[in-house]
């Protein structure tokens, strides 16, 4: 059975197919914090607590530009939601959220795709830990069908750190038959939190059954390190494959008790352009971004003719200062040893963990 959904049938594939680039929407939990959200708190109940305030964010990232808004299901796993005694409302969470996303999409008045939101478990996979790649699978599948029963148009597996998880999602998201997405955070002197280089997401994405319809990089520590990442994707994979930048709002920082990032929307500006061209086809914010970024985001992409890969020195003195690893990846060394910060122990972190968060 073929369960490749057509260009013709399905909306994020014909924006795909028909556009240059597409804008992707901001953060999600830092917008959410601004309206009441706590720490701690699962944004994934809001869907059933303040539905208003959930189609008001994404109705916002639409009027702002977005072409692809991702669903408030984030932690929509039955691993992640039995923090907050939800495990067994996967489907009736999962469901809302693609609805809500939906409804705001289909009345924008233009074509907007609805990406199913799906990030880590939080669990510790096998080898090192107890969770099995059946359970894991399993729990995306559960949640990517409830996605699919809810409207989206594509399955968004983000903020991913290892190999075993990401295989693991998009085997259970593959499960349903839509296009399916994958970022991973490198937000570890050039690698993910269990050690993975572009390089290394390159040979997964080559393994995997199916192949990803785009894939690339989300969260992480910064613009300029996202663009350099996507820059070394981009050399990693070739020209085939769609790349995906969704970097945080500049670099956070703890004001007054509280986690704030110092993008200003000229910056998001700056960064989108870049990550244009360095090779993203798919551009957009994580922590941080609000509307008023992507509005300047989106006009900065429309204004702009895609050119050369931005040089790394043009990269670091436009948007900040670079990763060791990142550099070291750029000039072809991509060992870990090779782009060992400073006094690094590569020792430590030899075992694999599970990255888990809050966008």
């Amino acid at each position: 059975m073929n369960l490749t959904p057509s260009t013709d049938t399905n909306r994020f594939s014909r924006l795909l197919a028909s556009r240059p680039w597409l804008l992707a929407d901001g953060a999600t939990g830092s917008n959410l914090f601004d309206v009441g959200l706590l720490s701690g708190d699962a944004p994934e109940l809001w869907n059933i607590d303040h539905p208003d305030r959930i189609t008001a964010l994404h109705r916002s990232f639409v009027d702002a530009g977005a072409d692809i808004i991702l669903t408030n299901s984030f932690g929509g796993t039955s691993y992640r939601l039995k923090l907050h005694k939800a495990e067994g409302r996967v489907a009736e969470l999962n469901e809302l959220a693609a609805r809500i996303a939906r409804q705001v999409a289909d009345a924008s008045g233009r074509e907007v795709a609805v990406a199913g939101s799906m990030g880590p478990t939080g669990e510790i996979m096998e080898p090192v830990g107890p969770l099995t790649f059946a359970q894991a699978k399993q729990a995306f599948a559960e949640q990517a069908r409830s996605l699919a029963a809810g409207g989206v148009d594509v399955l968004w597996i983000e903020t991913m750190s290892s190999r075993e998880e990401v295989e693991a999602a998009v085997a259970g998201a593959a499960t349903v038959g839509l296009p399916i997405v994958c970022t991973l955070s490198f937000d570890t002197n050039g690698r993910t939190m269990m050690g993975l280089s572009p390089s290394d997401f390159s040979g997964i994405e080559k393994a995997l059954v199916p192949r990803l319809a785009a894939c690339g990089t989300n969260c992480g520590v910064g613009a300029s390190e996202v663009v350099a990442c996507i820059h070394n994707l981009a050399d990693a994979m070739g020209p085939d494959v769609v790349l995906v930048a969704k970097g945080n709002c500049g670099i956070p920082q703890y004001v007054d008790g509280a986690i704030c990032y110092n993008g200003t929307p000229e910056l998001m500006a700056v960064y989108a352009r870049m990550a244009l061209d360095a090779g993203a086809r798919i551009i957009g914010g994580c922590c941080g971004t609000s509307p008023k970024h992507l509005r300047a985001m989106r006009d900065a992409l429309d204004a702009h003719t895609k050119g050369a890969s931005p040089e790394l020195e043009v990269i670091v003195s436009t948007l900040g200062e670079v990763s060791t690893g990142a550099r070291a990846q750029w000039g072809g060394e991509l060992s870990r040893l090779g782009g060992a910060a400073a006094g690094a122990n590569l020792k430590r972190g030899s075992g694999r963990r599970s990255s888990s968060g809050l966008i």
